[in-house]
């Protein structure tokens, strides 16, 4: 019977080929979270406005994207498109669409938990909305949604694994190459999740940084 085993200097020996495709991971990464940003705030701003049309479209957007799995849509731009995207583009429009409906029910949230007396005296001084949006209630609101935010942070990191499903050369399709190769597929395996691990520790620890920043900054 075959008993798998971990070979420790395989794993060892494969950390340098695995790292070299560390930047597409955090470069994906990095790119889908600011656009899924970017994204969401607008997406959550056009959720406020009082015109049924757009606040269907803003519906549909959310449901849509929050339904459908990231590796359908990602298929779904980079072969089911007329003409080809190039793959790490279709990576990072995908799990940008993908966060940003995330984000935005992130935001929509956090707003919500701003306390309406902030919205009755920017009234007052006779500020408009989106002046009032941005410069008091947003920065608010971005302090209460940190701490999921980060999750979507490392929702992205370990999802840009998927990424190596149409030949993006990250560090999962780094690890497939080298089992491939040698037929130890567990060791590598073990080598990626690690390195997601330690990825994700990072974020963790930019999350307790920001939280920190902003408790100092408006509390």
């Amino acid at each position: 019977m075959y008993i798998p085993t971990i070979d420790i200097n395989l794993m060892i020996e494969s950390i340098p080929f695995i790292v070299s495709g560390l930047g597409y991971t955090l470069g994906i990464s990095v790119a889908a979270f600011l656009l899924g940003n970017f994204l969401g705030i607008i997406v959550t701003i056009l959720g406020f406005i009082s015109w049924k049309p757009l606040q269907l479209f803003v519906r549909f957007y959310l449901s849509f994207l929050r339904g459908t799995p990231a590796l359908v849509l990602l298929f779904l731009l980079y072969f089911g498109l007329p003409y080809q995207l190039n793959a790490v583009a279709a990576a990072i429009i995908c799990f940008s669409l993908t966060s940003s409906a995330f984000i935005g029910e992130i935001y929509r949230g956090s707003i919500a938990g701003v306390n309406k007396g902030q919205w009755d005296a920017a009234n007052a001084l006779g500020n408009r909305f989106f002046p009032t949006m941005r410069y008091i209630i947003l920065p608010q609101a971005m302090r209460i949604s940190i701490p999921a935010l980060s999750n979507v942070a490392m929702d992205l990191v370990k999802g840009t694994s998927l990424a190596a499903m149409i030949t993006v050369p990250d560090i999962f399709q780094k690890a497939k190459i080298v089992g491939g190769r040698t037929f130890d597929y567990l060791s590598m395996y073990i080598l990626v999740a690690i390195i997601y691990w330690l990825l994700c520790i990072i974020v963790g620890n930019i999350q307790k940084r920001l939280e920190i920043h902003f408790q100092k900054k408006y509390i």
